[in-house]
């Protein structure tokens, strides 16, 4: 950890801070890591994921599967909506959605293949045990060479509301790195991650505690410096670019048009009054509803400027018991669905005015989906056996339904589509594959991940 005062600068405080240790690497050493990932060269695509993780286990009939024609306690108890697709419907909560059908695809034959409470597939087997952005930046590099965003980042409530809850850990670790090293691991702005408190600084106001007031005292640095970076080797230069270069301009949604921070916001679509007390999960309802939509918004800037891999996720709110800690299926849907509803629709309806549909892709799933049979009081619990998936953008080809689930939204009809296949599928849309499995360095686990699944059929 560095300490400085804005008195004291100089040549010799810039080579100090051209090795400012980010998740056990320096930065110099971070950048000529990310020269070695240049030989990849062409087997790394110019193309982002945002992988919106719906924590808690959303159910398959209430979101895009309503089984309508199914008995009572087994079809969607939010009812339907016709999409823009003929003879397809969402649940009733997915008014928007619905009518962006044409736009996405929607899976209704995954399975996560347990009902266990943990993160599947952001972190699990099928990715080494790292976050699946972490495979990504472990070949592309950790940083943009030209903007020095981060490769790979995780957005939880508190990067957007500083008052939101700590993050969910009892059920994995989001910024889990497996055997790749702490260098891989995402970077996650407001959340108090170990690369965040490697970046900390201390000015003359105090120590700084998130990556917008590091850039601020940077600014500060950068005119003192008055550009003199003579004599520094080429990786340390690239450190005063990339450090300094305004990438945590992204991370601050000030620098946002107004308008369409407003048009982001879900916080008005639940208000804390009209959520149930009783729950135990109040909080989750609430931080989801205040930070779901200004969430996707970041997601969407951090693409702009070079991040490829984008986690996304609240605490546990589609974990739709109907006991004392979580709300009925009625309720849950409309304390999470709405707000979803609202934040994914204009995130892609953003992407595509900005141009970049084609550039970034959106994978929406939960770790497990929910029975298919109502419990006595009102809600869903634990299923491993089916789940709800959406894909969106990317290029890729959509506006379908992949795959059916059998007559009571149980299990697959048939030809399962599991974590493998999605995890593959992920790699495949941000690497060229075949060019990967010549290069030498990169882990052999990591080229079989790109062979033990299968993509998507019909996505490609």
């Amino acid at each position: 950890m560095l300490s400085f005062t804005e008195k004291n600068l100089g040549r010799r405080s810039f080579l100090r801070i051209g090795s400012l240790g980010l998740g056990g690497l320096s930065l110099s050493n971070l950048l000529a890591a990310k020269a070695l990932a240049a030989k990849a060269g062409s087997a790394v695509k110019d193309k982002s994921v945002v992988f919106l993780f719906m924590h808690g286990g959303p159910s398959q009939t209430e979101t895009f599967d309503p089984k309508m024609t199914a008995p009572a306690g087994v079809r969607s108890v939010t009812g339907e909506v016709k999409t823009t697709l003929p003879g397809v419907t969402y649940g009733a909560t997915f008014q928007k959605l619905a009518r962006l059908a044409h736009k996405m695809s929607v899976v209704r034959s995954f399975t996560t293949g347990n009902g266990n409470h943990d993160i599947k597939p952001i972190v699990c087997n099928e990715t080494l045990g790292a976050n699946l952005g972490s495979l990504y930046a472990r070949v592309a590099g950790t940083n943009h060479p030209v903007s020095g965003m981060p490769r790979n980042v995780a957005l939880f409530p508190r990067a957007v509301e500083p008052k939101s809850q700590e993050r969910v850990t009892q059920f994995g670790k989001f910024d889990s790195t497996g055997s790749l090293g702490p260098g891989y691991t995402p970077f996650i702005p407001g959340g108090g991650g170990d690369l965040q408190q490697d970046m900390l600084l201390n000015l003359p106001r105090g120590r700084l505690d998130d990556r917008r007031g590091l850039l601020s005292g940077l600014d500060n640095l950068k005119k003192s410096l008055d550009g003199r970076s003579g004599g520094i080797d080429r990786f340390r230069e690239q450190a005063f670019d990339t450090l300094l270069g305004g990438a945590g301009d992204a991370f601050d949604l000030s620098k946002e048009d107004p308008k369409l921070v407003a048009r982001y916001d879900t916080a008005p679509l639940v208000r804390p009054n009209e959520i149930g007390r009783q729950w135990n999960n109040y909080n989750n309802y609430v931080d989801n509803a205040r930070t779901l939509g200004k969430l996707m918004l970041m997601a969407r800037r951090l693409c702009e400027r070079g991040c490829g891999f984008v986690t996304v996720t609240t605490n546990f709110v589609w974990d739709m018991h109907a006991d004392t800690n979580n709300a009925t299926i009625q309720e849950g849907m409309r304390y999470c669905g709405l707000p979803f509803d609202h934040a994914v629709s204009t995130f892609l309806q953003d992407v595509e005015e900005r141009g970049l549909s084609d550039d970034i892709l959106l994978v929406a799933c939960g770790e497990m989906g929910r029975t298919p049979k109502l419990n006595a009081r009102g809600g869903r619990d634990h299923w491993g056996g089916i789940a709800p998936l959406l894909l969106a953008g990317g290029g890729l080809n959509m506006g379908q339904v992949i795959g059916e689930s059998n007559s009571d939204a149980s299990k697959p009809a048939a030809d399962p589509i599991t974590n493998k296949d999605l995890v593959s599928t992920v790699l495949h849309y941000l690497f060229n594959v075949e060019e990967l499995r010549v290069i030498q360095g990169i882990p052999s686990e990591l080229i079989r991940l790109t062979e033990s699944g299968q993509p998507i059929r019909g996505l490609f």
